[in-house]
Order: structure tokens, then sequence, then C-alpha cells
């Protein structure tokens, strides 16, 4: 398609009021049928409702809506992140050969589950592969220019990162491969907090943060990859509660979370090449905090020339720290919005709730803790705390009869 300039835009416009009819509509039809040269001498010619278009445009926002607009999502995949797609890849390659085509492994991650077509398509599959280098090794692909940071004070920036670790026994004595999910202080290379979980989900990304939040503070911002469980819902709305500012670091981009690369790989060289009790995921998540607080905090880093509890410990003063409580406990839960019906209840997963105050024909936010199902649910009009709901009992809310009355 040729590029229509806005010149020749003008001019088109121009010849409405030059053209023959009775009302507009017939001036611009009358229009349609000329042709126009360009100022290359080329011919072109448009129908009517480009060019009503047009004159619309023009007469709301002047010559500047002439101006050819890009869309707002260009080169952006709305359905599918490119780090699910990586997920899906990393997966299925173990059931191809080596080298096989980017059909073949679209047909194996459909086949297997990982991704399903209606989210994304053949042909923007093969586009993402291609524009991310998904199948060359992080190595390989194009490097980028980039300078070294580090933040002022601690708790400026905290970078969270997910390791794959060994295999542990569960509770069935079933060998099981664990995940790492760490948080590192940008400024003193302190490791906020690390605990190895059996998944890595929203739920264990939560208490990892939970327990990183307690010990050290509260970080302004969080600086994460694009994994599904950092790019969720969940901790995008823990984040916001807490007033962090939650980044993402490029596509396919580890070295922009350096700090933390290189931790994981201390953890790689010094902890996991180790004789360790692997018995339990208790008693590795045990030796794990032994050698964080023992050897990494105890030794001088190369980079700081102090030991990194010691950065640490010089910004004490700047840092807001979480008290324990209940409140703060309701920092992490989920959340979901209901509206509560006349009789001044709303259902929840199968359930219904009592509302603790008036709040009839209301919409209000229930944050639930979806791992805890003993958890009380607690609810939020706006920002307010409304108190915690109640599972309904219409018998304790039978009220006896006036006096006099029928039983």
């Amino acid at each position: 398609m040729q590029h229509v300039t806005e010149y020749l835009k003008l001019r088109v416009l121009a010849a409405i009021d030059m053209a023959e009819g009775r009302f507009i509509r017939d001036r611009i039809r009358a229009v349609a049928d000329r042709v126009f040269l360009d100022e290359l001498g080329r011919e072109h010619r448009f129908t009517w409702r480009t060019i009503e278009t047009w004159r619309t445009r023009y007469n709301k926002h002047g010559i500047t809506a002439c101006s050819s607009m890009p869309r707002s999502d260009k080169g952006k995949f709305r359905k599918m992140e490119p780090e699910a797609v990586q997920e899906a890849l990393d997966q299925a390659r173990a059931f191809l050969r080596p080298g096989s085509r980017i059909s073949q492994l679209y047909r194996v991650c459909i086949e297997k589950g990982l991704l399903r077509r209606e989210r994304i398509a053949p042909n923007t599959f093969r586009r993402m592969v291609r524009r991310y280098e998904l199948l060359k090794p992080e190595t390989q692909s194009e490097s980028k220019e980039r300078l070294a940071f580090s933040k002022r004070y601690a708790n400026e920036m905290w970078q969270a990162d997910t390791l794959v670790g060994p295999f542990v026994k569960d509770e069935r004595g079933e060998p099981r491969q664990v995940r790492l999910i760490a948080f590192l202080d940008d400024a003193s290379r302190v490791c906020c907090h690390g605990q190895f979980f059996f998944e890595e989900t929203h739920a264990t990304l939560k208490i990892a943060l939970r327990a990183a939040l307690f010990k050290r503070g509260v970080p302004i911002a969080l600086y994460t990859d694009n994994g599904s469980i950092y790019a969720g819902k969940d901790l995008a709305v823990v984040c916001g509660r807490l007033g962090c500012l939650l980044c993402h670091a490029p596509v396919r981009d580890a070295a922009a979370k350096g700090k933390v690369e290189r931790f994981y790989r201390r953890v790689r060289e010094e902890f996991l090449c180790r004789v360790l009790d692997l018995s339990s995921l208790r008693a590795l998540n045990e030796q794990f905090i032994r050698w964080v607080e023992d050897e990494y905090h105890g030794s001088v880093h190369s980079t700081l020339g102090m030991k990194p509890i010691d950065r640490f410990a010089l910004d004490l003063s700047r840092i807001r720290f979480l008290s324990p409580g209940q409140a703060n406990d309701e920092l992490f839960y989920s959340e979901a919005k209901r509206t509560v019906k006349a009789d001044n209840t709303f259902s929840f997963e199968g359930r219904r709730y009592e509302a603790p105050r008036d709040l009839r024909s209301r919409e209000i936010t229930v944050r639930f803790d979806p791992g805890d199902s003993a958890a009380p649910l607690v609810a939020y009009l706006g920002s307010d705390r409304m108190g915690e709901a109640r599972p309904l009992n219409p018998v304790l809310n039978d009220r006896a009869p006036a006096e006099g009355g029928v039983p």
C-alpha cells in the first residue's frame, strides 16, 4: 500500500468545497470519483468513506489529525507473554530432536496442553519465537549496551528471581525438583530472604516475599523478570498495597538482573555443590539459611569492600519495617469483587457469608488467603476495612417472636 502524505489529503479535502452537489455527502461522493496525483505523479483514488473520515478528523483536530498515527498496540502481543511461550518451548523441546522446526514445536505445545490454540495462533507463535530469539541460548542472543549501576541506599530496589534446585523428597518420600525464590537488595547485596519450594506459584512467591519484608523492611521498588508468577495480578496488587513500585526486566535479558544472577551463581558454586541433606524441604531450607547468614553475609563482598550485612546496617535509619500483626497479613491476601445481596449476604467459593456491616446492594472487595481455607474473609469497601465476614448461619439469625406473637 502506498503511503498517503498530508499534502495529498489536504488537496482531497480542498476539492470538496469546489465539487458539485447540494449536500456535503454528494460533494464527497463526487470527489471520490476523481483521480488525484501525489508529489511523485502517482495516481490515487479514495472511497467516499475514507474521505469522510479525513474530513471529520480535520474538523475536530485540525491539520495534525491528517498525519497517519501508528497503532498503540503495534508490535505487542495481547494474549500471550513471551515468557510464557519460552516456558512452553523449554518443555516441548524435551519431546523432539534438536533442530526441530517451529511448526513441530508448536504442534507439541498444543498436543501436550502447554499452549492453547485460541490464545496463540501458529503465525503469532512463529513471529514471537523469531522476534525474541526464543530458540537461541541467551548467550547467543543479540547483546545490549548496558552500564554498571548500583542504588545509593539499601532497600531502594530489590531484585528477585527463581533458581531451579536439586531433587528433594516430599511428604510421600518421592523425589521432586525444588525452586529457590530469593530477593536481593541492590545496594548492599544482602539476601533479604531465600526459600526453596516444591512449586513456583503465586502462593509460594507471596510466602517468600512476606518473610523478606518482615526481615528486611519494605523496598521502594521490586525488579523482576516476566515470569508468570512475577507478571501476574497478585504480585502487582501486593506491591500496590505496600507502596512498592513493581518493575520488569526486558524479555530474555537475564543480564539486566545481574546482581541476583551473580548471587545464584554463588549459590550453585558454594552451596548446591556440597553434600546436602535432601531428606526434606525443611532440612534444605535450614541449611540454606545457615549458609546465607554465616558465610554469604559474613564474608567481604569483592565489589563493596565490606560485608553485605554491614553495608545494609549503614542505612537502617532509612528503612521502613512492617510490624507483625493480622492487618499486615492481609496485605498478602488475594482479592475478588462481590456484590452484597439485599439480605446483606454474598457468595464466595460455593458458600454464603454475612457482610460485617450493612453493605446491602454494595460492591465490596473480599480479601482471602488462597493457601489457608481457615483464614477469615475480610471485606473492604473501597480502601476502608469493614471487618471479617462470617459464614451464614440462618438458625442463629432467627429472632424470637414478639410477646404475644405466634411461635
